[in-house]
């Protein structure tokens, strides 16, 4: 028999695993943003027509890199050593190098190919979840779209600088 304050510990709620997903995925990426916003340099390149107003990229990211968490958390949840998770953690490393090589280091044709194999981790992490989360694979579209758009633009400045 056990006394009370002997019982040993219940692992923690899921809920709790969900809120460190968001809380890395988030605050990384917003640390990266803050770090590497654009200065003089970006503002001065020349940009496509289709170039939104700068406000658009901080509430966009924000609202895709929560959906990047709870779809992470989901496939990490039924297999945190699978296909689909390590395609996750790929994209998240691509994903958080741009901004670096794009506006830190002014790099953009290197920025391109970090983004096309961002888009392409993205593609691949939406097939292979397919089969094993829905939800998950539904939660990178937003993200491939936005990724998708973001490369338009990367390649626009590329060919118009």
């Amino acid at each position: 028999m056990t006394t009370p304050g002997d019982e040993p510990l219940a692992p923690p709620p899921r809920s709790r695993h969900l809120v460190l997903f968001i809380a890395l995925v988030l605050g990384v990426g917003l640390a990266i943003g803050y770090l590497t916003a654009p200065g003089p340099w970006y503002l001065n390149l020349a940009k496509p027509s289709f170039t939104p107003p700068g406000w658009v990229f901080a509430p966009a990211w924000t609202a895709i890199y929560i959906l990047i968490a709870i779809a992470g958390w989901r496939v990490w949840r039924q297999d945190s050593d699978g296909r689909p998770m390590r395609l996750w953690w790929i994209q998240m490393v691509l994903n958080f190098f741009w901004s670096p090589i794009f506006f830190a280091a002014h790099l953009p044709g290197l920025a391109l190919a970090d983004i096309l194999l961002l888009l392409g981790t993205i593609l691949a992490f939406i097939a292979t979840a397919w089969r094993e989360d829905r939800l998950a694979a539904l939660l990178f579209l937003p993200y491939a779209a936005w990724v998708t758009f973001a490369t338009a633009l990367n390649t626009g400045i590329c060919v118009l600088n």
